[in-house]
């Protein structure tokens, strides 16, 4: 096994390759995806013959899946490659795609990238190796995010739930009651920088990432894809959902009450650590960033619910999270079925989860070992309870769009304004949503405002 591995920057922005509408779309009707029909009894002989499965991710956690399956069978080499991570990995992969040759066996792909490739009928269907057995098995945020009316076009392979983090010691210090809703979270973070202009309740310098999943979470559905091919879609941030994260988010913009400081960056591991960034609303693979990226804080912070919209509403969203899909080319696609079932299901997602995954299945989720693990950086507090939870709520009937990579490409151009001028965010959200539009139908889509 050849083993490439770097470090995964979550919700990284891509840059998304010309789409040619070839085929359906997730939600089509027609799951027509090119894959082959396959029994056990195929999959079974392909991996007693054997072969190689090459498989394109960033993720660390499958180092360890591959060993223990090559391990299973013998016959069987797994090249697990990192060919990039979000814009990076998607555009090789696309244009290898688009070459006809030079695709992987499996690829790791993000849940809101995943349209792109579905759109252009480049990966499989895995309906024919009997994954729709799997579909009780994850939780029905990631389980909707791989599927298309009969089609199911990836296996989930993690989930990010959000949750809210915060520093206790600055709250303690100031006096700062965690927030149950958002409004209490403004009130919060009006008090933390009158009481110290260096202390801001969170960072942002505009990420789509982390917006889409707020405008979720508040119930916010701009995207909708219909018609019987999967190219009818719908772009719309006007909705009472989208307002009502801009009128929070709004407020803290004029206030000044956010960092200017983009996540990832340096600037932002420091004001975790000094506590000048005193809270996150992010998903729940955050805790092993803070354990590598910020280990002087440890003990300083703590998990807790999100913040509610509305005064005991539990809904939340989802914020990252990664599939495994068979590209239309794969060279050896029973050996490719084989591995994705095994890194996603059972012992392969066990294991996953025991080097730090997030789960996006329902076992682990609820296991007794992972809801009493306990977090010392976060005090010894048994987090995934909160964590899973979360899971458990998030919000129903989200898409993202089927050229969502390039959308979020262009957002720092259009909503990114309301952070560096007089732009409001309703204002830079029309702009991005007309772009959007403007793009999907020089595309070859149907998009309707």
């Amino acid at each position: 096994m050849r083993t490439h591995t770097t470090r995964r920057l979550f919700g990284a922005v891509a840059v998304l390759a010309t789409l040619t509408l070839t085929a359906t779309a997730c939600g089509s009707d027609d799951p027509d995806t090119g894959a082959p029909s396959a029994t056990p009894k195929d999959i079974n002989a392909a991996l007693e013959k054997g072969g190689k499965v090459t498989v394109w991710a960033w993720e660390p956690t499958l180092k360890k899946v591959a060993e223990d399956f090559e391990k299973k069978y013998p016959n069987v080499d797994v090249e697990l490659v990192n060919a990039g991570t979000g814009d990076k990995q998607y555009t090789s992969l696309q244009n290898a795609m688009a070459a006809g040759n030079g695709a992987p066996d499996v690829a790791q792909v993000e849940y809101y990238a995943l349209g792109q490739f579905t759109a252009a009928k480049s990966v499989d269907d895995l309906s024919p190796y009997g994954a729709q057995k799997w579909g009780t098995s994850f939780t029905t945020a990631t389980w909707d995010a791989v599927t298309g009316d009969k089609a199911v076009y990836a296996l989930p392979m993690d989930s990010g739930p959000m949750a809210f983090f915060y520093n206790k010691k600055v709250f303690d210090k100031h006096g700062i009651k965690v927030p149950t809703t958002w409004d209490e979270y403004v009130e919060a973070a009006r008090t933390l920088h009158k009481a110290d202009p260096k202390i801001f309740i969170t960072n942002d310098t505009g990420d789509a990432g982390a917006t889409t999943s707020l405008i979720w979470q508040a119930g916010g559905r701009p995207y909708q894809t219909d018609g019987t091919d999967g190219t009818e879609v719908t772009v719309n941030f006007a909705d009472e959902g989208t307002k009502k994260y801009t009128a929070t988010w709004q407020k803290l913009l004029d206030e000044k009450l956010v960092a200017p400081v983009s996540t990832w960056s340096d600037a932002w591991y420091k004001g975790l650590a000094d506590g000048s960034i005193a809270t996150l609303s992010i998903g729940a693979w955050m805790p092993a960033n803070f354990t590598s990226g910020v280990p002087s804080a440890s003990g300083d912070w703590r998990v807790a619910p999100l913040p509610a919209w509305t005064e005991g509403d539990m809904t939340t969203a989802e914020n990252g999270g990664s599939s495994l899909a068979v590209p239309k080319d794969a060279k050896n696609k029973e050996l490719a079925y084989a591995f994705t079932e095994f890194a996603t299901t059972g012992v392969g997602a066990s294991s996953r989860v025991a080097q730090g995954a997030f789960p996006a299945t329902r076992a682990d989720l609820e296991s007794k070992a992972f809801l009493d693990t306990k977090f010392p950086y976060f005090g010894g507090q048994q987090a995934n309870r909160i964590f899973a939870e979360s899971a458990r709520n998030v919000g129903t009937d989200w898409s993202y769009l089927p050229f969502q990579v390039y959308a979020n490409s262009i957002f720092n151009d259009t909503v990114g304004k309301a952070y560096v001028s007089s732009t409001t965010l309703d204002d830079g959200l029309k702009a991005w949503q007309d772009a959007s539009i403007k793009y999907g139908k020089d595309h070859g889509f149907t998009v309707n405002p």
